[in-house]
């Protein structure tokens, strides 16, 4: 009964959070993710591209330019941004091992009760070098400061647990992942006011070079890493053990003056 009550707690959550992003004060964030997203996707190749969860009723797909898309709705019945997709549990995803080159994963692990589970996950279904795309909201920033004082309403999208970068890098270096870009942007405060917002893009440019670390959103692309598996060249060597007289001889168990009588005799 349990499980049966968080799962809907979490439909209602997603539900909420898509909600907000497509409210006139998510669209404006939600426009810069886009715009970042494009960005490092187009620098990303493969065959399969799959994106966790829809934000704001769409997909980042647009600026990929791999082929074959998708997305994994984590709401039942969620056809909105579909190029072709399925609906399914982020934590146990109905893919093939070794079988996708990106997975994106926008606003996905913050409002996740196991987001360690996620990535294991995303780790699992990725091919070797493949790459996961991670969007989060920055508890380090004018957004984890709001959410300090707003997590008590339990409204999106302060209900989530915001994870640190450092944490998240942890998690990755664990499943054997090597980050290879971040970047944090969106140093505008999480007001609702559309017309206040677009004042305040002075923001943008002003936060990225007083205040870098205190974005409200970060951007992580991380790449899974392949050990190479060597064969080991054994070596043996003779060991020789030097005796008191210095001539090298085999280990006998024997004192040098007990060698010495056995040769005269």
């Amino acid at each position: 009964m349990s499980d049966e009550i968080t799962s809907k707690k979490n439909l209602l959550v997603r539900q909420q959070l898509q909600d907000w992003f497509a409210a006139e004060h998510g669209t404006l964030l939600l426009e810069d993710e886009r715009k970042k997203l494009a960005q490092q996707l187009y620098v990303l190749f493969g065959y399969h591209i799959l994106q966790i969860g829809n934000i704001g009723g769409t997909h980042f797909l647009d600026g990929s330019k791999i082929s074959h898309k998708m997305t994994a709705s984590l709401i039942p019945d969620d056809q909105s941004g579909q190029i072709s997709g399925f609906c399914c549990d982020c934590s146990n995803l109905p893919v093939a091992p070794d079988s996708i080159d990106v997975v994106v994963l926008p606003h996905v692990l913050e409002f996740e009760a196991n987001p360690h589970q996620v990535l294991r996950e995303s780790e699992r279904v990725l091919i070797g070098e493949g790459h996961v795309v991670i969007l989060g909201f920055n508890p380090w920033s004018l957004w984890g400061l709001w959410r300090l004082l707003l997590a008590w309403r339990e409204k999106p999208p302060w209900q989530g647990h915001y994870i640190g970068l450092t944490r998240i890098k942890d998690w990755l270096k664990l499943l054997d992942f090597e980050v290879i870009k971040l970047e944090r942007f969106y140093f505008r405060p999480p007001l609702r006011s559309l017309n206040l917002l677009k004042k305040l893009e002075f923001m943008e440019q002003l936060g990225r070079y007083c205040w870098p670390w205190f974005g409200g959103v970060y951007l992580l692309v991380a790449k899974k890493r392949v050990v190479p598996l060597t064969p080991i060249k054994l070596q043996w060597r003779t060991r020789r053990q030097m005796i008191a007289t210095g001539v090298a001889g085999t280990t006998t168990g024997m004192a040098p003056h007990e060698i010495n009588r056995q040769e005269n005799n």
